[in-house]
């Protein structure tokens, strides 16, 4: 049985002694747990992990780490772990630990000890000490950040974009700074630059598209900042892209990944490259005009960006772009479509609000937030999933484009439903009422397509029994009002029906009444 040398046995005792857990031993020592166990003493009790032991306590002169092992030096000793306090009993909670962030932060700010103690003191009601504050500050400083992790692209992999300041432009007296528009190919380093007045999502979409075809081509991925004109949610794990933004992807055939906030190193390529065209094109220039700048910016690409030796790759730009155009994805034979959209929360009554048009949607949506799409011809109105739940035709200024669809059953008025709907509904009360209802429309015409709707309201009123009597019973007279309808509901058969005759023996003609039989008379 192979056996550990007496130091590595010794430190195996005093880290137990210590109290460390033998699965810990066995990590830090790099040794087998079932070796740690053959070798370590029994744990002591967990209420007092130091009481009656006297090889947990060093002796006079001993090396805190190594142990009472003169054998064992300080090389062999275990290494500590990440936290300087692991491994030991804790003491009491500093009184600084609730203030952890607000300490934090005044560091990243380069605030010292003492005046952070003031502040504490000051604004939270601090009542520690400032040798606290002194020990608490050590210890956040002795935590070594992890080195950033740097990660180079494929060819065609990844463009990243951001935007800069422009140059000054100066024209009729007057002076605007643009913001720089800039796309790096993570690859190559191949930029792409221009200047705008906007950042919108219209003017950010056609500067990733000049991109595209300034390179020829497109990349699988496209690395985008949490501006509001890609990003409307930034989330790291789920982060909202603006629609218009999506379709824009789905249309080249990239996938648009957005950065986590606050971390500028996730595009460092893009925030190199914005910052070397603001130092090295711009800086100390004016121009006259916004497209001059842009005519010098495409020259400055050509004749420096393209041509100098990255400092990064060791390589020249250009040699490096003509590699990786090859394996850029294809251009769509089309460029993106150009449309306005903006959210709009869906009216009362059962519209959206756009370009001072007004457009129904369906009345599920009502109150809710819909997107409105507005092309050249014609108005799309999209859901949150992008899916699109009603289309119009570009309407005039105040004047409401209403899909028949979308109005609900009960917001029709009876006109609108028809004298069919309205039959078929007296036909369902009973056969008499349908066929009184048949024969009432065939005498009154359209006049009396609301009486049929006054006889769908008396089935709720009366037992259909009833009505189907009154209904029968009115058709064998002849009744063709809705009003003779209701008094035979109410008084029965005991209505006297008076029927005037036109002609009777006691009646005299109308010719008996002209001027030539009255003068004979």
């Amino acid at each position: 049985m192979n056996r550990l040398e007496v130091s590595l046995q010794q430190t195996i005792i005093t880290l137990a002694q210590r109290g460390w857990s033998q699965r810990r031993i066995a990590r830090e020592l790099a040794v087998d747990r079932e070796t740690v166990k053959r070798y370590a003493p029994p744990a002591k009790p967990a209420s007092n992990p130091t009481a009656g032991s006297e090889a947990a306590k060093p002796a006079s002169g001993e090396n805190p780490t190594t142990g009472s092992d003169p054998l064992i030096t300080a090389a062999e000793a275990p290494k500590p772990a990440t936290n300087p306090t692991a491994g030991f009993s804790p003491g009491p909670p500093s009184r600084c630990e609730p203030h952890r962030e607000v300490i934090a932060a005044a560091l990243e700010r380069g605030l010292t000890a003492q005046r952070i103690h003031q502040d504490l003191c000051a604004e939270h009601g601090f009542t520690g000490s400032y040798e606290s504050v002194k020990r608490f500050v050590r210890r956040m400083g002795a935590t070594l950040p992890l080195p950033f992790r740097r990660l180079e692209c494929a060819p065609g992999e990844e463009m990243q974009v951001d935007f800069g300041q422009g140059a000054w432009v100066e024209a009729d007296g007057k002076r605007r700074r643009p913001h720089l528009f800039r796309a790096v190919l993570s690859h190559s380093r191949k930029g792409y630059s221009e200047v705008v007045w906007r950042q919108d999502t219209e003017t950010f979409i056609r500067c990733c598209e000049n991109a595209f075809r300034h390179f020829g081509g497109v990349t699988r991925t496209t690395v985008v900042d949490n501006l509001k004109a890609a990003v409307l949610d930034p989330d790291w794990f789920d982060p909202n892209l603006n629609p218009k933004m999506a379709d824009f992807a789905r249309h080249y055939g990239t996938v648009v990944v957005p950065t986590q906030p606050a971390r500028p190193e996730h595009k460092g390529k893009i925030e190199a490259g914005v910052k070397y065209a603001q130092n090295n094109a711009l800086r100390g220039r004016s121009f006259a005009s916004l497209a001059e700048q842009n005519i010098f910016l495409a020259d400055w690409e050509r004749r420096v960006a393209d041509t100098r030796i990255h400092g990064t790759v060791r390589q020249q730009v250009s040699a490096m772009f003509e590699r990786e155009r090859a394996v850029l994805v294809p251009l769509p034979a089309s460029i993106f479509p150009s449309f306005t959209e903006a959210r709009r929360k869906v009216h009362r009554d059962g519209h959206v609000e756009f370009d001072k048009a007004y457009y129904s949607v369906p009345p599920e949506y009502l109150g809710r937030e819909v997107w409105v799409r507005g092309e050249s011809r014609i108005v799309r109105i999209l859901n949150h999933r992008q899916e699109v739940i009603a289309l119009h035709a570009r309407a005039e200024a105040g004047r409401f484009a209403t899909t028949d669809a979308h109005i609900h059953a009960h917001k029709r008025s009876g006109v609108e439903r028809g004298a069919q709907y309205w039959l078929d509904r007296c036909r369902l009360i009973g056969p008499h009422t349908g066929a009184w209802a048949e024969a009432f429309l065939a005498q009154r015409g359209v006049y009396g397509l609301r009486a049929l709707q006054g006889v769908v309201g008396l089935a709720k009123q009366h037992p259909v029994a009833a009505l189907e009597d009154a209904a029968a019973t009115a058709r064998r007279r002849g009744v063709w009002r809705l009003r003779d309808l209701r008094r035979l509901l109410t008084d029965g058969d005991n209505v006297v029906q008076v029927d005037f005759l036109d002609t009777h023996p006691l009646i005299r003609p109308l010719t008996a009444y002209s001027l030539e039989a009255l003068s004979q008379a």
